[in-house]
């Protein structure tokens, strides 16, 4: 009792406590989910409708299509550039298929699994004919894969299986699965689309109009005036004009996603004078080396040479452009150079020590000699040698010795231009200039013996025993330093817009301007590695009229500045955003033209009343229908509406009055006449179907601009 009395003296204390230690559990609650929010917006790379698209998820999208295309390319790496285009590839697809589920699934399509398997089975996919899984005529063959897959699991539950094996097996099996998702996802897509074209039907009137519009034929004199002979100084526009033709054409401004403006100046630094001539007495030195005799391998090797130096004879597909060029006016023992090549910003030296000739692609077979020590190998060899000499069977002996002894086919291309060790050299020679037929012993310093057979050769062509020096006239350090202190000194003297505008010409530098970048774009300005560029520009801290840290990008050898310029919302573009303007200004000017020169034909009452005018044209135009805009190559513009107008008349009638994209325009028409070709309902009604069809090649432009759809990859590649 005295303890509950106790507890009811300090109730509100109690009270105080509990509801600060609530408190404190709530507050803890809020900051561990605000945490999450933040965690989880840091990895959101964007969102189609309502759906986040996990960073995560998203790679793992990456990962596995690259793998599809190294395991399909026999590659083991792919380069950035490469795994750019992969990632756009995966984002675009991944943003389709989206697209495409958010229809069907409100309309309940689905792809079942029985549906699929009757797809493989029956190798209804394109896809399935690009797979391993073939027949000798190309065709898939659906008992290759039912095999492979039954022997899946057996392999990677199998202990003695290699490792490598399993590798190999893995590899197949995660393609295959890439395979069978790709065609479930084409399969919904292929319902979807046809579910749209089948929804669209012809008739009987619409058919015959289809018919008479491609048959009807007229041929026309025409005469016009294009709106080039009113200068545009000529025409005042009202803002109030300009509003009104926004009201008009407002749905061709509409933003999909959100774009920027910005302004630039774009440093690409270059050799100076002094860079150049440093250069330029180092190559007079290697090529004096060079032409006294040196050792062209050492030579090469220490000025550092782009191309590499083999004493093996090769092809001149095998060296640059500029270089093969010049060998064909070399004598052996000649030299040219140094010579500047613009195309790649090199200094070259090529020195002719050799010329002969040796085939292009050898066909070889041979055998690895066994042996635990090089005697053995050797003793073994000479027997080997003495029996193929003395007739025995090649494929016999290769036998004997475990040896596939299988020919293969080397061509240059497969090893010109690699950088050889002695051993692959030795090996390449030998063959190269071993007559066919003949066997040869082959000792590999440290690696064996081969016997080695070639059964053919094929194309005959020039070598090379050339030594050649490439060297790019890069910037040096002091240079580059030079202009990032010049371009940082003018950026803290000049750090608002309006300065860096005012000075920048007077400084030596050009300020140029882009307009509507998106955030999908790889580069800033044209100039690569500018991810933190973009960053930047995109940041929702940086405002209209900031100026940019100053960025070292592309390959070390620019340096930007940027400054934004404009923001231009997901949605409608004002009527005075610069873009929008400038396109209404155009138009307006077009129709006010327009409105001038047809109060000047208005009285015409022939062509030839119209050719005084000035600037007028004239010209015979034949074969017009309804079906085809007519292309009037007087004024260099395709006129739809002429085509139109021309259609309705009647043979003699004179019109005038037409405005069109490039001219105003009148016309008398000269002769109609009907192409004889018989009228075939069906046929007109499955044409009118056809171009109506067409048109739904735009859907996905139509369901993308209602998926509010948000691409943040800039933040993360």
């Amino acid at each position: 009792m005295a303890t509950l009395q106790k507890i009811r003296s300090k109730g509100k204390i109690l009270i105080a406590v509990v509801g600060l230690a609530l408190f404190a559990f709530i507050a803890e609650e809020f900051v561990r989910s605000l945490s999450y929010t933040q965690s989880e917006s840091r990895q959101r790379i964007g969102k189609i409708y309502s759906e986040k698209i996990n960073v995560q998820d998203f790679n793992a999208q990456v990962d596995e299509y690259a793998n599809v295309i190294k395991f399909t390319n026999g590659l083991s790496s792919l380069s950035d550039e490469q795994m750019s285009m992969i990632r756009d590839q995966v984002w675009q697809t991944t943003v389709n298929e989206k697209l495409i589920e958010h229809e069907t699934d409100k309309l309940g399509l689905t792809v079942t699994d029985e549906e699929l398997q009757e797809i493989i089975s029956k190798g209804q996919s394109p896809m399935l004919s690009q797979t391993p899984f073939r027949t000798q005529a190309g065709g898939f063959d659906y008992n290759a894969l039912k095999q492979f897959l039954s022997q899946y699991d057996e392999i990677m539950t199998n202990n003695e299986v290699p490792v490598e094996t399993k590798e190999q097996y893995n590899q197949m099996f995660g393609y295959w699965k890439f395979v069978e998702k790709s065609i479930r996802k084409q399969a919904l897509i292929e319902k979807y689309q046809n579910l749209l074209t089948n929804a669209i039907m012809s008739n009987p009137v619409a058919a015959k109009q289809n018919y008479e519009g491609r048959i009807n034929e007229s041929d026309i004199l025409m005469a016009a005036i294009p709106y080039s002979t009113i200068k545009d100084s000529e025409i005042t526009i009202e803002d109030s004009e300009l509003k009104a033709k926004y009201n008009e054409l407002k749905e061709t401004f509409l933003n999909i996603q959100e774009t920027r403006n910005f302004k630039y100046i774009d440093i690409a630094v270059k050799a100076s004078k002094e860079d150049i001539e440093a250069l330029d007495n180092e190559m007079n030195g290697y090529a004096q080396a060079l032409a006294e005799g040196a050792d062209p391998a050492k030579t090469i090797r220490e000025a550092a040479s782009l191309v590499s130096y083999s004493s093996m004879p090769i092809s001149k597909h095998a060296l640059p452009h500029d270089m093969a060029e010049a060998l064909d006016s070399m004598s052996e023992g000649s030299q040219v150079g140094p010579y500047y090549h613009e195309h790649d910003n090199s200094v070259n030296i090529v020195r002719l020590i050799s010329k002969v000739s040796r085939p292009d692609s050898i066909e070889v077979r041979q055998i690895g000699v066994p042996g635990a020590t090089i005697e053995e190998m050797r003793k073994t060899a000479d027997s080997i040698m003495v029996a193929l000499n003395g007739g025995a069977d090649f494929d016999t002996i290769a036998k004997k010795y475990d040896q596939p002894a299988a020919k293969n086919w080397i061509t240059s291309a497969q090893y010109e231009g690699q950088t050889l060790d002695e051993n692959n050299r030795m090996f390449l020679e030998t063959l190269n200039t071993a007559a066919v037929g003949a066997y040869n012993k082959i000792e590999l310093d440290n690696q064996g013996i081969l016997i080695a057979q070639v059964t053919d050769r094929r194309n005959i062509i020039d070598k090379y025993n050339v030594a050649a020096i490439k060297r790019t006239r890069d910037f040096s350090k002091d240079t580059y330093g030079k202009a990032y202190n010049d371009i940082s000194a003018f950026l803290a003297g000049n750090p608002t817009q309006e300065e860096i505008e005012a000075n920048a010409q007077q400084a030596g530098y050009t300020v140029q301007s882009r307009e509507n970048i998106s955030s999908s774009e790889h580069y800033v300005a044209n100039v690569s590695s500018t991810r933190e560029t973009m960053r930047w520009l995109f940041n929702d801290k940086t405002k209209v009229g900031d100026v940019s840290p100053l960025y070292e990008c592309g390959e070390n050898d620019h340096l930007l500045v940027v400054i934004l310029t404009g923001i231009n919302p997901k949605g409608y573009g004002t009527w005075n955003q610069e873009d929008v303007k400038s396109r209404l200004t155009s138009e307006v000017m077009k129709d006010k033209k327009a409105a001038l020169l047809l109060e000047k034909i208005k009285d015409a009452k022939s062509i030839s009343d119209i050719t005084k005018i000035e600037g007028a044209v004239s010209d015979t135009v034949k074969h017009i229908n309804f079906t085809s805009p007519a292309f009037i190559s007087k004024v260099g513009s395709s006129e739809p509406i002429l085509a139109g107008a021309v259609s309705s008349a009647k043979q003699g009638d004179f019109k005038t009055g037409i405005k069109g994209n490039s001219s105003v325009f009148a016309f008398q028409v000269l002769s109609q006449n009907k192409l004889s070709t018989q009228y075939d309902e069906e046929k007109e009604k499955k044409q009118s179907i056809q171009t109506a069809t067409r048109f739904l090649g735009s859907f996905t432009s139509e369901l993308y601009k209602k998926a509010d759809i948000t691409d943040n990859r800039y933040i993360f590649y």
